[in-house]
């Protein structure tokens, strides 16, 4: 059986981008993704947004890591020639009523380091949108969007140069801690690391649950989004990215 330094489990975004970081340090990494592409699963079926910070408490982990991931996306897009756009952002207030909550929103997003934040007024919006109608929003320059599965490419791509072992077809079905490492049974065979990493997306939680009763309470519940795309006769209706104030309930439409 081959023991290796590094095992990462899941070809999604995340496990390709640690298995770029990790290949340029060690040797011996392997990646196993349980489909036959990388970036099958929510990876490449999202919206793209490459997100500024603006919402997170500040000091948390999300923001710190939203707000330095925003720079290191960008900076990794134009060096490897994934198609990506910095369209920026408004989140509009519909109302006066609303427009009272945009204020220390735009100081959340400041004290998380989010550069370039102003409110613009009604005439402000309309010259940016003419279709969109609004009383007031919060401008977000550092907000993009990303061609996503092109950027997993992207990642997995720069790893394999690196010299990552990416298997596809890999469905982990059984991990077996040895006393300094962990035995990683697959569809594709056997292997035994070192260090192994949970990246499975939607499914971490059942891949940790191999790891016996004390991680089988770790849930997740997915839930799905609803996308729109305009026609392309109408696609210039809508030059960038326009959201409503964030719901306390959780419901809340996104126009990309």
């Amino acid at each position: 059986m081959d023991r290796v330094n590094i095992v990462i489990i899941g070809g999604g975004v995340v496990g390709c981008a640690i298995a770029r970081t990790l290949s340029g340090r060690w040797s011996d990494v392997f990646l196993l993704e349980a489909l036959p592409r990388l970036g099958m699963g929510s990876s490449s079926r999202n919206s793209g947004v490459i997100h500024s910070g603006l919402y997170y408490p500040a000091g948390t982990l999300k923001a710190r890591h939203c707000v330095r991931g925003n720079q290191l996306t960008y900076e990794f897009c134009a060096s490897h020639s994934v198609p990506h756009r910095r369209s920026g952002k408004l989140v509009v207030a519909s109302s006066p009523e609303e427009s009272r909550e945009l204020p220390p929103l735009m100081e959340k997003g400041r004290a998380n380091g989010v550069e370039g934040l102003r409110l613009v007024d009604r005439e402000a919006i309309r010259t940016r949108e003419p279709r969109v109608e609004g009383f007031q929003a919060i401008e977000i320059p550092s907000t993009g969007i990303v061609a996503s599965e092109d950027l997993v490419k992207a990642y997995a791509r720069v790893a394999a140069d690196q010299g990552a072992n990416i298997v596809t077809n890999a469905k982990v079905t059984r991990l077996n801690p040895q006393q300094n490492s962990i035995r990683v049974e697959s569809a594709a065979g056997e292997v035994e690391t070192r260090c192994l990493i949970n990246s499975a997306g939607l499914f971490a939680d059942e891949v940790a649950a191999l790891l016996g009763s004390a991680m089988a309470r770790n849930r997740i519940y997915p839930v799905r989004g609803e996308y729109f795309e305009l026609v392309r006769s109408k696609q210039d209706w809508v030059h960038g990215l326009v959201y409503p104030l964030p719901h306390t309930d959780g419901l809340g439409l996104a126009c990309t």
